[in-house]
Order: C-alpha cells, then sequence, then structure tokens
C-alpha cells in the first residue's frame, strides 16, 4: 500500500537544501527532483506515523504486524474491525491472561456472534485471622466456559476452544459449552 504516489509533492525538496548557487542549475534541479519523488512517500509516512501504531487508524495491511507487537494472534478470516478491537485490546488481554475476567473478555473479543460469557473456576482466595479455617474451592482445578449465542452456527468452538487454551492456566483443564438464547440476549 505504502510506495511512490505520482504526483505526491516534497514538503522539503532536496533542492532548497543546496546553497543559491547551485539552486539554479536546470540539471541539477531535475536531477535531485528524481530523489524528492522518492523521498515524498517516506515524509508522509513519518508525518502520519501515529495513524501507524493505532490499531483504529492503521492500515488494514499493518494490523498483523500492530498484533505482533502487542503479542496477540489475529486471525485474517476475520473482519476488519474484529481485527483491529482484538489489537486494541492486547494489553487488557496480557494484563487479565489466566484469570476468569481474561477469559471471558478474550473469548468476547474473538468470538463474533458470542451474545455472554461466563467462566467457572474451581479456585478461591480467602483470608482469616483464625488458623485451620475453611478453603473455599475445589481441591481439584478446573475451569468451564459458557458461551451464550444466538445461534450455534454464529459461534466457531473450535476458535473459541483454541482462544480458551490460549488465555487460561496451562495446568487447568477447561470445558467449553455453547448455550443459544432467545431474542437480544438481556
Amino acid at each position: 500500500m505504502r510506495g511512490r504516489i505520482p504526483g505526491l509533492p516534497s514538503p522539503v525538496p532536496v533542492v532548497s537544501r543546496l546553497p543559491a548557487v547551485l539552486q539554479e542549475d536546470e540539471f541539477l534541479q531535475r536531477f535531485l527532483a528524481s530523489f524528492d519523488e522518492s523521498l515524498a512517500p517516506v515524509f508522509l509516512t513519518l508525518d502520519g506515523l501515529a495513524s501507524y501504531v493505532d490499531p483504529r487508524l492503521a492500515p488494514e495491511d499493518f494490523l498483523a504486524w500492530l498484533a505482533e507487537w502487542v503479542g496477540v494472534r489475529v486471525d485474517e478470516h476475520w473482519p476488519v474491525a474484529q481485527r483491529r478491537e482484538v489489537v486494541a485490546h492486547g494489553a487488557l488481554i496480557h494484563r487479565r491472561r489466566g484469570t476468569a475476567a481474561g477469559i471471558a473478555d478474550a473469548v468476547r473479543l474473538t468470538g463474533s456472534g458470542v451474545v455472554d460469557v461466563d467462566v467457572e473456576d474451581s479456585g478461591g482466595t480467602v483470608w482469616s485471622s483464625s488458623p485451620g479455617s475453611e478453603l473455599p474451592g475445589s481441591p481439584r482445578a478446573a475451569l468451564h466456559v459458557r458461551v451464550h449465542a444466538r445461534s450455534q452456527d454464529d459461534v466457531d468452538v473450535r476458535r473459541l476452544d483454541a482462544v480458551v487454551r490460549a488465555v487460561k492456566p496451562a495446568h487447568v483443564p477447561h470445558t467449553l459449552e455453547v448455550v443459544l438464547v432467545a431474542g437480544n440476549g438481556s
């Protein structure tokens, strides 16, 4: 997408940087104009650099590169808007990785057709001033992810299972359930 753009003027022509006596040489003007033609897209890119690193503004072919920067995987078959959203939330996904909220966020962002997500885990935390208190949760780690969708066709179960596997703690087995909801899902 980026490259030479015919007729794009250079904001800083090379000939203008020469001493005045050399600026009047017609051959030198024509010769340096070819450099201006090559440098103009570079200046344009540098002027718009902030938009290249903003996932909501970056050119479509830059999204995969940005995804690598933030360490998230995007499928090139996803709609562009969904890829932009996943890349924009890359830091959030990593910050919450392995938590129930993080798993739910990752499934919501990557699952098209997902209305809601419930994550049940067997763990828990407790604080007590008296020793010997009963511990919460179950001694066996387990994770159950329930995805609410309007239609079974709206949900790619393999993709969601891969997402859960990627963001859950590695030692915790998981199950994935798709529950169909009627209407608007509320």
